[in-house]
């Protein structure tokens, strides 16, 4: 297994720069991967696909506005920093944050950057409102940085958070002018926690949801805080070499309730999004007694290892917990049976989690209909379903 075996040509044209307009209006690929037929249909029947007593969660995690842009106190160039993860554990008081920079080598220990209100384009004498210190280097990270910030003229932190930052769309989007609530979904919580979206949930809408719910389909929350990996493509050769970092997630006991209910029903754990995959089979604990009935994925049922022939393995409580889950072809999983996703970039550990998921040739023939049928790609493209 190469990373190369995930790489793909992709038109810059079929990029999406913004939402489907309304979001459940985009298109959606449903891969069956018993035979790896292929329909081409638009989102709103996603509902045809899902039978009552169906379970269904979803990400709730909400997008912070966490793209600062400021200036080094000591030069005046400009400076950028990426807030990823709040670290309690180095200050209760959560002024220090696990960071990417840029440029990295020029931001070292003691460096002092000034954020004014409105961030880089802020009018001409608009107030510092924040500041921050890098502290240490993050190891293993490049560009990562713990930074330690202060807000300035008695704000809260978060309110200098809020009148400094913007909300992180990535790179790929260019010159988006648009409602910045469109990257958030119709379902997420007030707080806010994330770096990134998770965007296979911005396709729903409050209406489709309610149809959802009159099927039959029982709808669930999981939460897991974005981070560091979905900014970040595989650069080994081997992908078995790569770190994936550390998300904080929870998953609490009425989804564990839930996803019970549903298997023992003969239905299926449907995940929206590969964040919400992530979060149920991350709480998948293999030392747990298994569950009744034993708690395998569909399409991995003859698995050698699975809590079918062991006897042990269930889905767990968690609460304030992190994962660094990698799922790669060979993966097994324990909890979902389908998942709505969207295309993934090239060399990604997402186009590795949904190539496990299927099969490698399986997702490269879908996303090869997919650029001929002239998909949108991405963040805000359009959407694919795994069954």
């Amino acid at each position: 297994m190469r990373t190369d075996d995930f790489d793909y040509e992709l038109p810059d044209e079929l990029i999406a720069q913004a939402p489907a307009e309304p979001r459940d209006s985009c298109r959606l690929l449903v891969l069956h991967r018993e035979d790896g037929r292929v329909e081409h249909r638009t989102f709103t029947d996603i509902v045809e696909y899902l039978e009552p007593g169906d379970l269904v969660v979803v990400n709730q995690t909400r997008v912070m506005p966490a793209r600062l842009v400021g200036r080094k106190a000591r030069t005046g160039g400009v400076a950028e920093t990426l807030l990823l993860r709040r670290r309690e554990d180095l200050d209760p008081l959560g002024s220090m944050w696990e960071c990417l920079v840029n440029p990295g080598k020029r931001l070292k220990e003691g460096a002092v950057v000034e954020y004014r209100a409105g961030g880089l384009l802020a009018p001409e004498g608009a107030p510092v409102v924040l500041t921050g210190t890098v502290v240490d280097f993050v190891e293993g990270s490049r560009g990562g940085r713990l930074v330690r910030f202060e807000p300035v003229g008695g704000r809260t932190l978060d309110e200098a958070v809020h009148a400094a930052g913007h909300v992180p769309l990535p790179p790929y989007i260019q010159g988006y002018e648009g409602d910045p609530e469109k990257y958030q979904t119709v379902y997420a919580m007030h707080e806010e926690h994330s770096a990134a979206a998770p965007t296979a949930g911005l396709h729903f809408t409050p209406q489709l949801i309610e149809r959802i719910r009159e099927r039959g389909v029982r709808w669930a929350q999981v939460e897991l805080e974005v981070g560091i990996d979905t900014f970040r493509l595989v650069t080994e050769d081997d992908p078995r070499d790569h770190t994936i970092h550390t998300e904080r997630y929870h998953v609490p006991q009425s989804v564990v309730d839930a996803v019970h209910e549903a298997k023992a029903s003969g239905h299926r754990v449907i995940a929206v999004g590969t964040t919400s995959v992530r979060s149920l089979e991350s709480a998948f604990e293999e030392d747990a007694p298994a569950a009744t009935p034993p708690l395998v994925a569909r399409g991995f049922e003859d698995v050698a290892d699975s809590a079918a022939t062991t006897g042990r393995g269930d889905i767990v409580e968690r609460v304030d917990a992190t994962t660094s889950l990698y799922l790669m072809p060979g993966s097994t999983f324990h909890v979902v049976d389908a998942m709505v996703t969207n295309f993934h970039v090239p060399r990604s550990t997402l186009m590795m989690l949904v190539s496990a998921f299927a099969t490698r040739e399986q997702i490269m023939e879908a996303y090869r209909q997919a650029i001929a049928e002239r998909y949108r790609f991405f963040s805000f493209g359009d959407a694919m379903l795994i069954v």
